[in-house]
């Protein structure tokens, strides 16, 4: 039988550890230094070899952490889509689907990277989007898990709503107009090159606020 630990003190191999702790901080470095790579010299012009230099450690561990340059690339806005879903399962059932995914957006944005073992900063986030919104390499696969997160959403809200997502298209039409209305909001900040997270914030509101009336309402003028 194993000794239990009885101290306030986290084990070395137990969440939080020391051991823990090192892994975050090593992923972490690895994240801010490829992304500094991509945005000064270029993605295609980066190789594995120098992100993991430039922390110090081996080609292996680099790949440890990251499959290739491309999952590196994508990890701050995958860490993003993560709590989005997790914040939309929270949601209470009594929320309209539209407002469920509004609340989810915007609080996944806003939670705190430490609170779900990603260290993934705003500002790494907002580095992050622009350089794959502006590396062509990128573009085919950003689309590609833009349209599993669609699905992901879809089946997400079928479910909340108790309906079959392959009979009642509702869930699918309502996750396609939010999703359009979040691409837009991203492609107009990533245009402001001074914007922060705070215009993203700001700017995602005020278009979400827009979507019910956009495709309900009347838009003559009286």
């Amino acid at each position: 039988m194993t000794r239990r630990q009885t101290s306030g003190v986290p084990a070395e191999g137990a969440p939080g550890g020391s051991r823990e702790r090192r892994k975050r901080r090593t992923r972490e470095a690895l994240l801010h230094a490829a992304l500094g790579f991509f945005t000064t010299q270029g993605y295609d012009r980066t190789t594995v070899d120098e992100i993991a230099d430039a922390v110090d450690v081996s080609q292996r561990t680099f790949f440890r952490y990251f499959a290739n340059k491309e999952a590196v690339a994508f990890a701050a806005q995958e860490a993003v889509d993560a709590r989005f879903l997790a914040e939309l399962r929270r949601r209470p059932a009594a929320e309209a689907p539209l407002e469920a995914m509004r609340r989810a957006a915007l609080k996944a944005w806003d939670a705190t990277p430490e609170a779900d073992g990603e260290y993934v900063t705003a500002e790494l986030r907002m580095r992050a989007y622009r350089m794959i919104e502006s590396t062509p390499a990128l573009h085919a696969a950003h689309m590609r898990r833009h349209i599993g997160l669609q699905q992901q959403t879809a089946l997400l809200i079928a479910e909340r709503e108790g309906l079959d997502p392959d009979a009642d298209p509702r869930p699918r039409v309502a996750v396609a107009a939010f999703s359009g209305v979040m691409r837009l909001t991203g492609q107009l900040w990533g245009r402001r090159s001074d914007a922060g997270a705070d215009a993203l914030r700001e700017l995602t509101e005020l278009h979400l606020d827009q979507l019910g009336p956009a495709l309900s309402g009347s838009w003559r003028a009286a």
